[in-house]
This record gives C-alpha cells, structure tokens and sequence, in this order.
C-alpha cells in the first residue's frame, strides 16, 4: 500500500483535545436544536512511526467498549485523516470519558467531534486542510444527525439541520441567566430504539404547535426566559418514546405540572431542565428519583478545543 506519510505530515508529541456533551431538541426542537453542556470528555492522541493502534479508555465506558479499529474515536479520526491526506503509519490514543453513554448527552458526538478534531490536531496544517465547516459536514456524517454534533463542535446553542446535499448550522444567543439540572437514570436507551418508537406521520396541528414553541425557545434561550417552561413543550416525539423510558416521560410530566422547563434529553432517558434565576436548584434537585444521579450544569459552553 501507498506511504501515509508521503501524504501528509504529523505533529510530533500529543496532541489534546476536550469536547463537551450537549443536549438534543430541548423539547419541541427535534432534530434540529441542541446546546452544549459543561461536561467534558478529554482525548489525547499521538501519532506512533511504527505501526499499531493502541487506545485507552478511562472513565465512562472503562471495559465496556472496544479498544480496536472499531472504536468510534478511532473511526473519526481515520475519517478525518482520509480527509487530509492519509492515515499515520500508527496511533495512540486516550480517552478520560465523563459523558454517560447512551444517556441522551451526546457521548456518540463528542467522540465524533473529539476525534475528528483530535485527527486535525496531528496534521501538519489540518486546520487549513480541515476547516470547522468541513468538520461540521464530516461529523454530521459519521453521526446521521447534526443536532449534537453542531453544538459538540462549535459549543453554545446551535439551530442545526439537512438540505438534500448538505447538513447546515448556526448559532443563536443563550442568556447567561439560564443553566441546567439533568437527572441521569442508571440504565441507557439506545438512540436506535428510541427512534424505532416514532410514528411515519404526526396529527398537522402537532406540528404547528411544535414549531411554535421551538421559535418560541430560541427567543426564550436569547433572554426571554420567562417563557421557558412554554417553549419546552413537545407534541412530537417524547410521549411515543415512553414505553422505552416510562419513569423519565413520569418525571417530564410532574416536573411541567408544577411549571419547570423539562425535556427529555435526546433520545433519553435522561431529563434535562432549564433553569433560571427564579428556580431554587436544590428544590429542583429534591425530585430525582432514587438511584438516578443529578448535576448542576452551566450552558452554552466551549466547544470542542484544544487543551494545553
């Protein structure tokens, strides 16, 4: 086979990189809205002369996932060194994890990113080879969606979405005022699963209520935050998930009745709320349910980015 190394050429020493999770359709915004979260997975990559692939997983996933080609960091980074010339001759890779997996707080896509990322870093001129735009396109890809990889990599609050030929995203404000509590259950649901729940086709004024409030939540999320708990209600997906996530869809339901921003984070199970000044988080956190974890996160964040 061809000599990577006539294609391209690599940093010397590691390269590191930290990339943070993010939050999908906040409700009404299936697909399309998601926000980053100040919970951060960091990986550190370097490029090996001899050959070989040696990956380390520490944290969230530890013994669980697989430590070879297949592994969904490693994946990226060969997407993306295909993209700029060729994969190195061989590679070392860690992973310092703290995202749970398949929670609903986009661990898929800060892997995608964080090795998408990670690969540019080792490239002599990957930035200018790799350009976050082509990035964005190339992680949408990996990932089929753009609703968290676009906050993954460009951090904040991000409107993301596909034409026939290419994924598009933009930013949008966050109010400083505004953070998160998440309630994160033990067990995972698997996206797959989630989406097998959906129907083909949903009632034409569910629509239009949806799209209402997801207009409603980029101005509530730019300052008006007063409408928050408004803006988050959802006719689309979340009550066709229950049968997969019944205690979580449980605590959605009260935590609104009581007029608290909740969502389903992703495709769940976790439950995300937006909180604001007027919220007292420890009341807040009093509702998680036994043998759940909660977290205090602050929002809109930094995307993906290089440490040190």
């Amino acid at each position: 086979g061809r000599r990577p190394d006539l294609m391209a050429s690599y940093v010397r020493g590691p390269a590191r990189v930290s990339v943070p999770a993010t939050s999908a359709n906040l409700g009404p915004g299936f697909d399309t809205l998601g926000i980053a979260l100040d919970l951060r997975d960091e990986l550190e990559g370097e490029v090996l002369d001899h050959g070989g692939l040696e990956v380390r997983v520490e944290g969230e996933g530890s013994g669980e996932v697989a430590l070879d080609e297949t592994h969904l960091v490693v994946r990226a980074m060969h997407a993306a060194f295909d993209a700029t010339g060729g994969r190195p001759p061989g590679l070392r890779l860690t992973c310092r994890n703290v995202i749970p997996h398949a929670r609903g707080l986009g661990s898929s896509s800060a892997a995608i990113v964080g090795g998408i990322v990670l690969a540019r870093e080792l490239v002599e001129g990957g930035r200018t080879l790799l350009p976050d735009d082509a990035a964005f396109e190339l992680a949408a890809r990996l990932e089929g969606h753009p609703d968290n990889v676009a906050p993954a990599l460009y951090g904040g609050f991000t409107i993301a979405g596909h034409t026939t030929d290419a994924f598009w995203a933009t930013a949008s404000p966050v109010a400083p005022e505004i953070g998160a509590v998440v309630f994160v259950p033990p067990d995972g649901v698997s996206t797959v699963a989630a989406r097998g729940l959906l129907p083909e086709t949903v009632p034409h004024a569910d629509a239009a209520a949806n799209a209402a409030n997801a207009a409603l939540l980029v101005a509530a999320l730019a300052g008006q935050w007063q409408r928050l708990a408004q803006a988050t209600g959802d006719l689309l997906h979340q009550d066709y998930r229950e049968p997969a996530m019944p205690q979580s869809l449980g605590l959605v339901r009260a935590l609104r009745a009581d007029d608290y921003a909740a969502v389903v984070s992703g495709a769940g199970p976790t439950v995300l709320v937006l909180t604001t000044p007027d919220v007292d988080v420890e009341t807040l956190g009093a509702r998680c349910p036994a043998h759940w974890t909660t977290r205090v996160l602050r929002l809109g964040v930094v995307g993906a980015s290089v440490v040190g």
